[in-house]
């Protein structure tokens, strides 16, 4: 069996590179699957050169910036590439946000050229955001001539005016030819990619062709018996995301996988996709995962029988849900952990090694990861110890864009501050405890929601849970659980208090039990303390 050469990615000097050898070593394999229609990567590879010609005819070049506000279709794959061809910088955003929120982040990343897709829903936000100039993409030409019918025809209201001055048809970027050549170091910006919507102000994270480079050579060595031309990436998470940028799109290059692209995530979608499509690799969150196991508990595994690569990160993922997949197909999962601001994975589990229940694995290849004193970071600490993780390696950011206070206040003797607290075992194994805001100090006794979580997911009747800090008059705060059961299951809230009773102390039983239909999710599928603090009229600036 051919497996994965570890070296001939890095050979790659830039991302537009990375493209290049994809579709000189793959040209005739598939490159993206969307709705039923495929392109190889030699289509794919062309496609780009003309796109990136004709945004260098409208003005790309070295330094312009570009927004990318599309959901997962061959456009968000097509335009990445061609603004970093033309010599640009993407800026990815999320096309589920509000004017306000497209308008923010456009003035702070002064992005001079929106893309966004002919569907009202996405174009209307941005034109009232005040972009300039929006490259509009059709929908009907990307997918299968029934499917294109029966969205213009049954969602014509969903369909998007192209009468704006501002509009630039896509069509009018794909003239044949190739675009000038740019020189791109590996020390360029490649990508601001937002981040700290979920606990602050969104800062955009500066990633260069090196870091994202280096973090896919990192992602890859985790998995070395993956077949070069055979695989096929799942991708339902976003690809304006840290991990879908490097977890599935830039992985899925260097090794010629199909990229098999959902717009968004439902799962009946999602499993009739994946019987069609039968992928081998799937990344997930957990909220995907769940549904995901949820959906064939009646059917068996059948139709995750292809599925030999379960991996994903972005949060924490309980230790019941992974046994539980093992359970139902008989693999495991490996768990990875990272930021935005280090492209995604710097810790990981890998196919190669043991995996420790609760663990995200341990520091990926040229990455040293330390555990700091929160209160005074200059103080390393030892096995065992719980502080700061802080990440050191080629993938970590250049700085947060336009920001250089908060930029020197996010190092520490050169090592990036990642806010989270872990502490490493005598093997290197990274175990997370909890992000440093979402720490609850109840009468001077530290609190982590994340062990509080981890006790009540073993409770069979548990399908989502969510911990946050309510103010206490005798305490200060205290811990307060927000629960949802899985569908036809119930429980008591005194059952609940028995159960975690031989679970947790006393000191971290929660004073509050709070039933849900639902949790807020953030774009990715996370569940969101933010949204819910601010649903409670919490305090939302922890």
């Amino acid at each position: 069996m051919q497996t994965f050469d570890a070296e001939r990615p890095t050979l790659a000097p830039n991302l537009p590179a990375l493209l290049e050898r994809a579709a000189a070593r793959f040209g005739e394999r598939p490159a993206l699957w969307f709705m039923g229609r495929r392109w190889r990567y030699r289509d794919l590879a062309e496609m780009v050169d003309r796109l990136a010609a004709g945004l260098q005819r409208i003005g790309v070049g070295p330094g312009v910036k570009v927004g990318l506000c599309l959901p997962n279709t061959p456009y968000s794959v097509m335009f990445f590439f061609a603004v970093l061809k033309a010599g640009g910088v993407v800026v990815n955003f999320n096309p589920l946000y509000v004017a306000r929120e497209i308008a923010a982040q456009m003035a702070d990343s002064e992005a001079a050229i929106m893309v966004v897709p002919d569907l009202a829903r996405v174009l209307t936000p941005v034109l009232e955001a005040g972009a300039k100039r929006v490259i509009l993409c059709p929908m009907r030409a990307i997918l299968p001539p029934l499917k294109a019918l029966a969205l213009y025809a049954l969602r014509r209201r969903e369909i998007a005016p192209s009468r704006d001055p501002r509009i630039i048809p896509f069509a009018a970027l794909m003239a044949e030819g190739k675009p000038a050549p740019v020189p791109i170091r590996a020390d360029d910006l490649a990508v601001l990619q937002y981040t700290g919507g979920t606990t602050g102000v969104p800062k955009g994270a500066m990633l260069s062709h090196g870091n994202l480079l280096a973090c896919m050579r990192q992602s890859l060595a985790c998995a070395p018996d993956l077949t070069p031309g055979q695989e096929r990436m799942f991708a339902v998470l976003p690809l304006f995301h840290v991990i879908g940028v490097t977890g599935l799109m830039n992985l899925s290059l260097a090794i010629g996988a199909e990229i098999i692209l959902l717009p968004r995530f439902v799962i009946d979608d999602v499993m009739r996709t994946i019987r069609k499509t039968r992928p081998t690799i799937f990344p997930a969150v957990p909220t995907v995962l769940t549904a995901v196991l949820a959906a064939v508990t009646d059917r068996g595994a059948d139709d995750l029988a292809s599925i030999r690569l379960w991996t994903g990160g972005g949060a924490a993922f309980p230790v019941e849900l992974c046994e539980r997949l093992a359970a139902v197909t008989g693999k495991r999962f490996f768990e990875a952990y990272g930021l935005s601001e280090t492209c995604g994975a710097s810790v990981s589990n890998t196919t190669f090694a043991p995996i420790k229940p609760g663990s995200v694995g341990r520091a990926v290849s040229d990455t040293v990861i330390e555990i700091r004193d929160p209160e005074h970071p200059e103080r390393l600490l030892g096995v065992g110890e719980k502080g700061e993780i802080c990440i050191r390696g080629p993938q970590v950011m250049m700085g947060y864009w336009k920001r250089p206070e908060e930029t020197t206040a996010a190092f520490i003797d050169g090592a990036f501050r990642t806010g989270d607290v872990g502490y490493l075992d005598e093997d290197g194994y990274l175990f997370i405890v909890d992000r440093l805001k979402d720490l609850i100090i109840a009468g001077g006794y530290n609190i982590y929601p994340r062990i509080i979580e981890e006790a009540l997911y073993r409770h069979p009747a548990v399908l989502e849970v969510l911990v946050i800090g309510v103010p206490d008059s005798y305490r200060g705060e205290v811990p307060a659980a927000h629960v949802v059961l899985r569908p036809g299951m119930t429980v008591s809230e005194a059952a609940l208090r028995a159960f975690l009773a031989g679970e947790i102390s006393k000191l971290e039983m929660p004073r509050d039990i709070v039933f849900c239909e639902s949790l807020p999710k953030t774009a990715i599928g996370k569940l969101s303390k933010k949204d819910l603090r601010e649903k409670l009229g919490a305090d939302s600036s922890r």
